[in-house]
């Protein structure tokens, strides 16, 4: 079956969001992505693989990025990419050297006709048509909380913790090795598989019961986890429910997940608190994780009734539903943003690229010159 009935390749429009852990692909104006993989690539004469982002320098992100690149046209989106329009999500915290090096993977080995990046926290709003909202995205390395406001990102007021789905992976990898468990060779994917399979997040209730409580507490049933053929893996009750609770203990600078969107909220003007407040959008793929947004929603009630935050004067919290699964909702902003106007005004052709030999920054591409 064609990818598009009646419809010439030349205006087909790929769209990326290359995340840390997962790539999500696809073609703008479409509602879902057409893949999501892993950010790594398979490095030749064997099975070993690389993370795109545990690159050494420059060179070596350059010769990464060229074979990730080959994989998702030749293999995926099945489009020769020249010639081509090309959009890219991106963090706002996305390195200078991986936006560089990226942007001239694409315009010199690629021949691609233009890009367009655009900002994952912002455009993860396009499917909510909203231009004022809290974006807390608990992604894979890191969970950053930004606010928009009037389709204007705040950077000011941006926070972010190494708190995310990595850190997840790691307690639960130490956990299962504390309990006499072999998963030495177990892979990354098995280790994603068993959190998002057999983890949760607890109520706040019973974590307290945990931090209070001596005796033998009553955690839930343990389960058994099958690895291939007869090898199975048991994983223990306590480890399901507690995982991922360090998400939500404040660190020694007194930091967690529910004081970020509190301070962010606290460093923006007082007119726009209520607002942020009462429009928060959570996105990554670890708040898909079960029990994680009601637990949120505890956790910043709970923060709001201390001495710390009582002068932002919040009486409520309300959370954004996205049409979409939270994993690619930045995805589907940027496929929507493919399909209007903002693809022919605020690219940049690689006609410019070659003249000005710089990539400018998203909030500046407003020359309509660029495009030809």
């Amino acid at each position: 079956m064609p990818l598009y009935e009646g419809i010439g390749t030349e205006k087909l429009t790929v769209v990326m969001d290359l995340g840390a852990a997962f790539t999500k692909l696809g073609f703008s104006g479409e509602f879902a992505p057409r893949h999501i993989i892993r950010s790594e690539v398979t490095l030749k004469g064997s099975n070993l693989t690389r993370e795109i982002y545990s690159y050494v320098n420059g060179d070596d992100l350059y010769d990464l990025l060229v074979e990730f690149l080959h994989m998702i046209f030749f293999k995926y989106v099945l489009l020769s990419p020249k010639d081509k329009p090309v959009i890219i999500v991106e963090s706002l915290l996305c390195p200078t050297i991986f936006r560089e090096t990226l942007a001239k993977v694409l315009f010199s080995h690629y021949e691609i006709y233009s890009l367009l990046i655009v900002p994952s926290h912002l455009v993860s709003l396009a499917p909510l048509a909203i231009n004022t909202a809290l974006v807390v995205d608990v992604g894979y390395l890191e969970t950053t909380v930004i606010p928009i406001c009037h389709g204007l990102p705040v950077l000011h007021a941006w926070q972010a913790l190494p708190l995310a789905s990595q850190a997840i992976n790691n307690k639960l990898r130490k956990h299962l090795h504390s309990c006499n468990i072999k998963i030495s060779e177990v892979k990354q994917n098995i280790i994603d598989d068993i959190k998002v399979r057999c983890c949760f997040v607890t109520p706040q209730r019973r974590a307290i019961q945990f931090l209070k409580s001596n005796s033998q507490l009553n955690y839930c049933p343990d389960l058994q986890y099958p690895l291939g053929g007869t090898k199975i893996i048991n994983v223990p009750g306590k480890i399901r429910e507690t995982v991922a609770e360090f998400l939500f203990e404040e660190d020694n600078d007194h930091q967690c997940l529910s004081t970020m969107v509190l301070d962010s909220i606290l460093k923006v003007n007082v007119d726009l608190r209520v607002k942020l407040a009462e429009n928060i959008l959570l996105t990554g793929g670890t708040v898909m994780l079960t029990g994680f947004k009601a637990r949120f929603k505890e956790e910043l009630y709970k923060q709001l009734n201390s001495s710390r935050y009582e002068k932002l004067k919040l009486s409520k919290f309300m959370f954004h539903s996205a049409p979409s699964k939270d994993n690619y909702t930045a995805w589907l902003g940027g496929a929507i943003y493919g399909a209007t106007e903002v693809l022919g005004m605020k690219s940049i052709t690689r006609e410019y690229y070659f003249k000005e030999s710089r990539l400018p920054d998203w909030p500046n591409m407003k020359d309509n010159s660029r495009i030809q």
